[in-house]
């Protein structure tokens, strides 16, 4: 799994290959990958508490974070086993798949701002890339700016998962849900000559968009935003996806 949000629970009930598999507890789950700090990045972890064996993979920074904090706790270390995966290095993680993590653009969870955060930071935010049988996949949710860097490592995948979130920067304000652009919040947008679909047009990779909000056009079917997407090449992700390489 990459990442773990708050609704994982309902995930897994509606996923019958995550269901246990014999008589009393059980779970198919072998491993969770953590990107990103912020809440709905991490709170489902507390849905995988009842001692069942699995390894967390994740950079030191957010191994720091669940470390920090007491409620985590209820992942047995004697079960659960926490590896620290350092960014650009190669891990095996099993099931046949080698994980990369790669730094991408972004901020500190929202729990850790301060008022004098202005702008993005640099972690701890990532991208996961997996690799098996010499095709891979980058799942990056959250990106708070496509630099030159950022396309050269999404080059690096056949199937692409990319920030969704807004289709524009100031989507939240205009709809009056809240009061900060999207790239304040590490999201970069959809739409504009530096968004998602100007910057990655070129990239050979199947690309899908994910992490959208709910404010965001793109989940209306007959949306001028949603013809624009699929116009451009775009897959909208959807509950229940699934992606064969």
């Amino acid at each position: 799994m990459v990442g773990a949000s708050p609704d994982l629970r309902q995930q897994l009930s509606q996923t019958p290959p995550l269901w246990p598999r014999t008589a009393g507890r059980d779970s198919p789950i072998r491993g969770v990958i953590l990107i990103g700090g912020d809440i709905d990045a991490i709170a489902g972890l507390l849905v995988l508490r009842e001692r069942q064996a699995f390894t967390i993979y994740a950079p030191g920074r957010l191994l720091d974070i669940l470390a920090a904090n007491p409620v985590f706790g209820v992942l047995d270390p004697a079960v659960v086993r926490r590896v620290e995966v350092r960014p650009m290095e190669p891990v095996a993680c099993g099931c046949g798949l080698t994980l990369t993590l790669l730094p991408m653009p972004g901020k500190v969870p929202l729990y850790l701002e301060s008022r004098n955060d202005v702008g993005p930071e640099a972690e701890p935010t990532y991208a996961a890339l997996l690799r098996s049988g010499g095709r891979g996949m980058i799942v990056a949710p959250a990106c708070a700016d496509i630099t030159g860097e950022v396309l050269e490592q999404l080059r690096q995948a056949d199937v692409v998962l990319f920030d969704g979130t807004l289709f524009t920067d100031d989507e939240m304000i205009v709809a009056g849900l809240g009061k900060k652009t999207g790239r304040r919040m590490g999201h970069v947008s959809i739409s504009g000559p530096d968004g998602t679909l100007a910057r990655l047009a070129d990239i050979p990779a199947r690309r899908i968009l994910l992490h959208i909000n709910n404010s965001n056009p793109i989940l209306l079917r007959d949306s001028p935003e949603r013809r624009a997407v699929e116009a451009a090449g775009f897959e909208v992700a959807y509950d229940g996806m699934e992606i064969r390489l």
